[in-house]
């Protein structure tokens, strides 16, 4: 969902279609791995692993330009990135893969409020009835009053603020910056916080829920360094298929596309675990897809992916 821009050369609207489908089908299947991954690694051990792969082979595209004008906002986006991701992984292994998907793919709405917030951007009423959409939907999923209500799903809504954080960033303070610098920082950030996670991990007292991200160092076999493998070409092939998707003209159609992760999720969560979403759940898929693709419809409403 966020618009990068570059000095390449601009795809045409079919290849941006075409990319950007592709795109978030490997951001899915991204997720899926990781989630699969959570019994055998922790997050911080994955992003240790998989940045010190990624980050040489970012230093040697982006040719050593490292710190571009406005570093520190780049910084700041890839904190903002890093904070969801751990909101968003820290659940994935505990709750169903459509359920934290849908959830934290409310990052629209919030996109909206902090356009009006920091932008100045008037809320239309349009805008209004697709939040109203958007957050229906939401409550069929989450039902907070039904047995099988788990607090656990406000952390992927909590990833979704991250999210419009990082979306907000990227349209005002990093609009120019080429997509494979900012996807370096963000590998950047991410290596950091896994040396962080990885220092403080035994001094403080974690939830029992919170394992996958504070857990310890898992030994290694041939087939989880094949996994960290897989997650390092996926990564950079995201990073690359989100900004190219973006040169395409007309961005706020190539967004649309974006919503087909909602599917894609869905399809992994079935092949990986065998999860087969209720149709409460797919209730709100759909209205939070419809005031979701409502919102991106609407000119000049800022929904990106960063």
């Amino acid at each position: 969902m966020a618009i990068q821009t570059t000095d390449s050369t601009r795809f045409g609207l079919p290849q941006g279609v075409v990319t950007i489908v592709a795109t978030v089908f490997a951001m899915a299947l991204t997720d899926a791995i990781i989630k699969l991954s959570s019994s055998e690694m922790t997050l911080w051990q994955i992003w240790i692993l998989r940045s010190a792969i990624v980050v040489p082979i970012l230093l040697v595209a982006t040719k050593g330009r490292v710190c571009p004008p406005g570093t520190g906002w780049i910084i700041a986006r890839g904190v903002a990135l890093v904070v969801q991701y751990l909101c968003y992984y820290a659940v994935l292994p505990l709750i169903d893969m459509a359920l934290a998907g849908a959830a934290a793919y409310i990052a629209p709405f919030f996109i909206v409020g902090l356009s009006a917030l920091v932008l100045g951007n008037r809320i239309t009423l349009r805008h209004w009835l697709a939040i109203a959409s958007g957050f229906a939907g939401l409550l069929l999923i989450v039902r907070p009053f039904a047995a099988a209500f788990t607090p656990l799903v406000f952390l992927p809504i909590a990833a979704a603020l991250f999210y419009a954080i990082a979306a907000i960033l990227t349209r005002v303070k990093c609009a120019e910056t080429p997509a494979l610098i900012l996807a370096l920082w963000l590998n950047i950030t991410c290596l950091a916080f896994g040396l962080a996670i990885g220092a403080v991990r035994g001094l403080i007292v974690t939830p029992e829920w919170a394992g996958f991200i504070f857990g310890p160092w898992h030994s290694m076999a041939g087939g989880d360094w094949g996994m960290i493998l897989v997650l390092s070409v996926l990564i950079i092939g995201i990073a690359i298929g989100l900004a190219r998707a973006y040169q395409s003209p007309r961005p706020e159609v190539i967004a649309t596309f974006d919503y087909s992760y909602m599917i894609f999720v869905v399809f992994w969560g079935y092949v990986f675990f065998g999860e087969v979403p209720d149709l409460w759940t797919l209730a709100g898929m759909a209205l939070i897809s419809a005031g979701g693709l409502g919102v991106l419809m609407i000119r000049d409403s800022g929904s990106s992916r960063p």
